[in-house]
């Protein structure tokens, strides 16, 4: 883990606070990831080589994937707004005003 992308000196912060950055910073890296891919893909001429990309993209939605769902097992907070708005029916803006109503 980079301790530059931290805000507070490592020493003061929590071992929980330590693992939440970690899983967050790699969410962070796999969607890039899946972005690069994506992009490289698009403009790609060569179908063989495309395929291969659009592989690796998915691959890293997977994993992008487990460490959400790291993130709602670890942290209460996470796992109450991934039930509000991940799955979910009708419009996405709307959904919190019905959570709190």
């Amino acid at each position: 883990m980079s301790s530059e992308d931290l805000h507070a000196p490592r020493e003061r912060l929590t071992k929980e606070t330590i693992a939440l950055h970690q899983a967050i910073q790699s969410v962070i890296e796999e969607l890039e990831a899946v972005d690069w891919y994506r992009q490289r893909a698009d403009d790609c001429d060569d179908p063989a080589l495309k395929a291969i990309l659009l592989h690796n993209m998915r691959e890293e939605i997977e994993h992008a994937s487990m460490g959400l769902e790291w993130l709602r097992r670890a942290s209460p907070h996470f796992e109450k707004e991934f039930k509000t708005y991940l799955f979910s029916e009708g419009e996405i803006a709307h959904l919190e005003e019905e959570a709190t109503s």
